[in-house]
This record gives C-alpha cells, structure tokens and sequence, in this order.
C-alpha cells in the first residue's frame, strides 16, 4: 500500500472519529437538556404546589384563633324577665341579650346616643346570648348572683385583633368605627381581652355568624358518609374481583364487564351524582342530604377502584401458591379463602382506603343529592340531614364575610390532614402485611 493510499484511510479515520464526537456531543446534550425539562418540571410543580399549600396555611391558621372579651354578667332577673327559669313560657319571652348590653353598659358607662350604643354591642357576638342562656339553665342557681366570663368576640372585632384591619384607613372605608377602636385598646390596657385557641371552630356546627361557625357537623357527616361507603364498597369489590379472577369463565360477557369497569374508573364524579339523584332520591324517595344517600353515591363512584386494585392484587399472587394448595387436596374455594385471599389483602387494603380517600375529598356528586344545604345542627345518624367537609369548604368559600375566607382555609388543613393520614395508613399497611416471594 502506498503512502497516498496510507494518508488516505487516515483522514478518512479521522473524518469519522470527528463526526462521531460532534453526533456524541449532540446526543450527551441532548440528553442533559431532557433532564434540565424534567427537573424543571419538577420545580414549577413542587414551586406552585408549595404556592398553593403556603396560600392555604398562610390564610386558614388565623381560623384556629378566635378572641374573647371578659364582662361581669350580672344574672338579674328583672333583665332577663323571668322568675322560674322551668317556665317554658318565661323562657320563650326571656331577654337574654339584656344581660350583655347591661354589663356593656356597665364596662363603657361614658357611650351614650343609639349610634353609639349600638356600635358598643357590636364587640361581641350577635349569638352569644344563647352562651348564657345555656349556662344559666345549666347551672339555674346563678340567677342572681354575679360572675365574670369570657364572651366570644364579633369576627372584626376578631379581625382588629389579629392585624388584619388596618387602622390608618379612614374610618368610612373600614367596618371598624373611631370608637370601636378606642374600646379594643381600652380593653387590651385592662387585660380583659385575649386571644385563645378556638375550640369552637372543632366543637360547633355551621353558623351564619363567622366566629360561631364550625366544622363538627361536617366532620361528623363525612365520618358517617364514609361509613356507609366502606360498609359496602368494600365487600362488594373485593367479592367480584375474586369472582373475576378466579371463578369468571373467560369469554366475551366477562371482557365486557371488565372493560366496562376500567371505563367506569374515568366516568366524572357528577355523573354518579346525577344517577344517585335519579334512582335512590327520585326513584326511593330516601331523605336529601342524608349521608346513606352520599355514601350509596360514594360507594358506586369507588367500586371500580377498589374492583381494579383487588383484581392487581389477587393477580400478584404468585401460581405456585394455587397450584400447591390444589395439589394437597384443596377444594377452589379454600385456595381462594385460605390462600389467596389473605396474601392479597394488603394490596386490597391498600387500594380500599385510596378509595375512601378520593371519596372523602369529592363534592360534585354529593351537590347533586342535596348536601349542600346549611345545616346547622350536629347529624347524629346517618338518616339524619348532614353535610361533609369538602361541601362545607364550598359553602364557606361562597359567603362575603372575611372571616370566612379563612374558616374556609381551616377547613382545608383539616381536610388535607385527613387525607395525609388516610394515604399514609394505607403506605403502613403495604409495607407491614406485604409479601415477597
């Protein structure tokens, strides 16, 4: 070979080590721009989830703070205009806000003018009354005598407190009058107003007053919503994932029901609201804004989540389980029951209470069958008119009041802190009964 021809095939090697180091060069950019997406991505998801949570804690903590003024309640009788406090009759015609008017007067002696006067029983809350009604008829021996007590403050008296008035602001353009404000400062230099934690927003059913509201009566109604749903959903899926699995006959009628389950997993949950509308309310006439009716609702909208999940679970377990208990003499149904089933409870387990979480958090189909009525009192059954959580933060987030935008907030921490526990069983539950095989 010739020193041309030599010269030749090395810059023909040349030419190719060089073309392939730039198509390297390309292809290992390439590759780091696809994981700079990625991890962009990522950020502007965990960014706005983080803007999101912020926003939510930022505005609903204030909800768990309520303020409280103390007044000398004096329990006269004349005030009140009653004389036996077990005379239903007195007791309908009673003047319970009297005594709190008197012992405003009494604390701020130099208001005078109906104006005036009318802003000074403006401090505290326009149910608190029904306060001392309950005590006095608790503890009837109080009539005439004299105690102090912390009585709930109205929600902008509650807002001045909390920072969230600004004072700098004419008074025209603020709820706060010149002379409420005077009042809260002369109550602070007395120490006879503070700041509590507010156990009412826990213990209390819904309220057209922001500082009475509280979110029991949907706590209670979610719990006995989830109730009927788990009650049925879950024997219910998990029965015809085992049919499906083990016992169904493979042919074209089970394909269909099949695919029609994993459709039914993508239906909107409005639709289920507007089927459970037309069948069990229309149809049975059962009571609106019963929490049965929301959990029938709830539990046809989960069955093909926890149908789906069972049947994965049942599928994890390995053949040679079936194949050994059949073989030792075991009838179908006691492989299934013995061996099967118990190996693929966790997956099911797992599945169910992500089921029960989705559930919890729903409130289209659950507007549909009346639950979005108010409903102030505490359900005590599940036939009982009720709200739940989700619908309650809809409610809340509709009413003009500022003091609702942050019970709405707080409702949403509490719901979202259902459903981190929900979500972290079922994780506890995976990695305590998993199985490897």
């Amino acid at each position: 070979m010739t020193d041309q021809s030599m010269n030749a095939i090395e810059r023909l090697a040349e030419t190719k080590n060089e073309r392939m180091a730039k198509n390297l060069t390309k292809r290992y950019a390439k590759e780091k721009r696809f994981q700079a997406y990625g991890i962009a991505s990522i950020c502007i998801g965990m960014a706005f989830l983080a803007l999101l949570l912020g926003t939510i804690f930022y505005g609903g903590t204030s909800s768990f703070i309520t303020t409280e003024i103390k007044l000398t309640i004096n329990y006269d009788a004349d005030v009140i205009g009653v004389t036996d406090l077990t005379d239903e009759e007195e007791l309908a015609w009673a003047d319970w806000r009297g005594l709190l008017t008197t012992s405003l007067a009494e604390r701020f002696p130099d208001v005078s003018g109906r104006q005036q006067v009318r802003q000074r029983n403006a401090l505290i809350s326009s149910i608190a009354e029904y306060e001392i009604r309950d005590r006095l008829l608790a503890h009837p021996e109080l009539l005439g005598t004299t105690e102090e007590l912390w009585i709930v403050a109205d929600d902008e008296i509650d807002a001045v407190m909390k920072g969230q008035v600004d004072r700098t602001v004419a008074e025209s353009e603020r709820r706060i009058t010149d002379l409420q404000l005077a009042m809260i400062d002369d109550l602070k230099e007395s120490g006879d107003i503070k700041k509590k934690f507010n156990t009412i927003f826990f213990t209390a059913g819904d309220s057209r007053e922001p500082e009475q509201a509280g979110i029991r009566g949907a706590m209670i109604g979610s719990f006995y919503t989830l109730l009927v749903t788990l009650m049925l959903s879950f024997p219910i899926g998990v029965a015809a994932a085992i049919y499906l699995e083990e016992f169904a006959p493979k042919n074209r009628f089970t394909e269909i029901i099949e695919v029609n389950i994993n459709n039914l997993a993508a239906v909107p949950s409005i639709v289920f609201g507007l089927l459970g509308l037309a069948v069990f309310i229309n149809l049975f006439h059962l009571p609106r804004s019963a929490p049965v009716v929301g959990g029938l609702v709830l539990t046809l909208m989960t069955l093909p989540t926890i149908i789906i999940s069972s049947r994965s679970a049942i599928k994890a377990v390995p053949p040679s389980i079936r194949e050994a208990a059949l073989g030792l003499g075991a009838s179908k149904m006691q492989m299934v029951m013995h061996h099967v089933l118990p190996l693929a409870m966790p997956g099911m387990l797992t599945g169910t209470i992500i089921g029960m979480a989705q559930a919890l958090g729903e409130t289209a189909p659950l507007l549909m069958i009346g639950m979005v009525a108010f409903i102030a009192d505490v359900p005590n059954g599940a036939l009982d008119p009720a709200t739940v959580l989700p619908v309650q933060v809809y409610l809340w987030s509709d009413l003009p009041e500022r003091a609702f935008v942050a019970k709405t907030s707080g409702a949403i921490m509490v719901l979202l802190g259902f459903l981190a526990v929900m979500n972290l069983l079922a994780v506890y539950l995976r990695k305590k009964f998993e199985k490897t095989w």
